[in-house]
């Protein structure tokens, strides 16, 4: 790399870190890097970061490699619809991926505590954990305690994590036509381990809206209008796929296209989302 290139990856690096809503310290924890690797790559003082490097911290924060290094020819698909859409947002749990119900119960098994009391446990803190109010790390000491064992949510999370091919199938379709991303209310590091364990498709996501790095969640109208911002396009050109009533009331009050996943008719629903998505001629 040449020194213009060097500082221009730095810059491109941290517009992207904040565009997905990561701060320095957030970004390090997800991507296994020190803070002063990610501090002197942004301000161009590293000369030539590692591949390794430079994959780890793509895959974090939910770009390409080609993205990041700023690669001439490369360009996210800007399909539209006939409906006018020209972006996809995914919510994540219980639209493409199953995870807490099975976690519960594989904690539930390795401890001798009742599913429900690891359950009633997990949704008492969920909201905190989902604004990014309190650590993994201070809800694990809660659990454990509760549960009488030393318990990781996030090992047993990703451990127990299965996709929902329909709609999997359907984003891995959707990304080959649209700018697509993923819109969540979910708890740190979640996204990236469901990625870098294969779980979750490792795609170009033009945004990463994940609640627990931005400290808003759905159905807030701030949540809505940082997903907009992110998009880069108007309300009125996003789809949002959710399997969460309320998630999609607020978003078609908003100006968006919604469609609801009903995981009861998985393929219904994501054939009902594919017949949405039908490009314009």
């Amino acid at each position: 790399m040449s020194q213009l290139d060097e500082k221009s990856l730095g810059k491109r690096l941290q517009d992207m870190r904040k565009r997905q809503g990561f701060t320095q310290q957030a970004l390090c924890h997800a991507a296994n890097l020190s803070y002063s690797t990610l501090a002197k790559i942004e301000r161009g003082a590293i000369k030539s970061p590692s591949i390794f490097t430079v994959q780890s911290i793509a895959l974090a924060i939910g770009v390409s490699m080609d993205e990041l290094l700023g690669m001439p020819g490369v360009g996210a698909p800007r399909g539209r619809s006939k409906g006018g859409i020209t972006f996809v947002y995914f919510d994540l749990n219980d639209t493409l991926v199953r995870a807490a119900q099975q976690a519960f119960m594989l904690i539930a098994e390795r401890s001798g505590a009742l599913p429900d009391v690891i359950e009633s446990t997990f949704w008492h803190y969920n909201d905190l954990l989902s604004r990014g109010s309190m650590t993994t790390e201070e809800f694990n000491e809660v659990l454990s305690k509760r549960v009488g064992m030393k318990v990781d949510w996030r090992e047993a999370y990703l451990e127990s994590a299965e996709p929902i091919t329909p709609v999997q199938d359907l984003l891995k379709w959707t990304a080959e036509h649209y700018r697509v991303g993923i819109f969540s209310n979910t708890l740190p590091g979640l996204i990236s381990g469901l990625r870098q364990q294969g779980t979750l498709p490792d795609l170009s996501y033009a945004a990463i809206v994940d609640s627990s790095e931005v400290g808003v969640q759905k159905p807030s109208v701030k949540s809505y209008e940082l997903a907009v911002e992110r998009a880069g396009v108007p309300a009125e050109e996003i789809l949002l796929i959710d399997d969460n009533h309320s998630s999609l009331v607020a978003a078609e009050k908003l100006g968006w296209h919604v469609s609801l996943f009903d995981g009861y008719r998985a393929e219904e629903s994501a054939e009902r989302a594919r017949a949405t998505l039908e490009l314009a001629d």
